[in-house]
């Protein structure tokens, strides 16, 4: 009984040990990738944004990203190059200075 239990015991541990190894690697891979797919280029009210992410580019992704939450709770990835998307960015940054104590 006490090998079965002893087998039992290290086929868990070498289960564990794999699992959280494929767990590391498939969060590190995940991190190593664009973020953004499909950009939204058409310009919309900027006042249904609740969040504004700016990702620079780098070893990860050769792009800067923006990416927006909407009050939906939806998320779009805007196009930096776009005018209406850098006058956004601008509003936020200007908003982000005034909140700052």
């Amino acid at each position: 009984m006490t090998s079965k239990l002893a087998i039992a015991l290290l086929a868990t541990l070498m289960l564990s040990a794999a699992m959280c190894e494929g767990a590391v690697l498939l969060k590190s891979g995940a991190e190593l990738r664009c973020l953004c797919i499909k950009i939204h280029s058409t310009p919309f009210d900027p006042r249904i944004i609740k969040e504004l992410r700016v990702i620079e580019s780098g070893p990860h992704c050769p792009n800067s990203e923006i990416i927006v939450k909407l009050n939906t709770d939806d998320e779009l990835c805007l196009d930096p190059k776009e005018k209406w998307v850098q006058k956004v960015v601008q509003i936020f940054l200007k908003r982000a200075e005034m909140e700052k104590p």
